[in-house]
């Protein structure tokens, strides 16, 4: 066979890069497991051995293994209990801040009163993730961290109420989440902190 008729080699594909964990990553999975272990859905022996492992992961990748038989959603596909917030403040405003474990699935609803919902120190397991924000006359806030994605679904509502200042491309794997918001005569107000 001539030159001319050996078919071109493919070009090897760009090899994936897995999204890099933090601490507080490895701390989110670790907690999780002490909860299992605590719950007797694992055994001690078993939480050492996956505990080592969390502390040693790299990635989210490495992290998601150790927890995936321990929940998340169930086979109909509709979300747990404990994979939903749900923000309702009646008599004070609330404050979703600091180090917490980002569910998949965020209902925020208030009449009055003021929600913030703070990500930037968040622990985030999902690579998706639904607000649902309904507010009256009070105001929903958001503020994501640099380097994850923002989009207002196309089912929201009234939007010229939601004002959505966080418009950076997402990083390669980061989060992303999507905001479902009924605003009436309140505010949704959506902001990204900067690297």
């Amino acid at each position: 066979m001539s030159d001319a008729d050996q078919l071109p080699i493919p070009a090897s594909p760009e090899p994936r890069v897995e999204p890099r964990a933090g601490d507080a990553d490895r701390e989110a999975v670790a907690d999780r497991l002490r909860s299992a272990a605590g719950e007797g859905r694992i055994d001690l022996g078993e939480l050492e051995e996956r505990l080592d492992r969390a502390y040693a992961a790299k990635t989210y990748g490495e992290l998601d293994t150790l927890v995936a038989d321990l929940g998340g959603r169930p086979a109909d596909g509709a979300d747990s209990a404990d994979d939903v917030l749900v923000l309702k403040p009646k008599l004070a405003n609330i404050r979703q801040s600091g180090r917490w474990t980002v569910p998949s699935r965020i209902v925020a609803e208030c009449r009055m009163m003021h929600v913030e919902i703070d990500f930037t120190e968040a622990v985030c397991p999902h690579r998706e993730v639904t607000v649902e924000a309904t507010c009256g006359a009070g105001h929903i806030r958001l503020v994501v961290p640099a380097g994850w994605g923002v989009r207002v679904d196309g089912s929201s509502t009234n939007t010229g109420h939601i004002v959505n200042k966080a418009t950076e491309a997402p990083e390669p794997g980061a989060p992303t989440v999507t905001v479902v918001g009924h605003p009436r005569s309140g505010l949704i107000k959506i902001k990204q902190r900067r690297h």
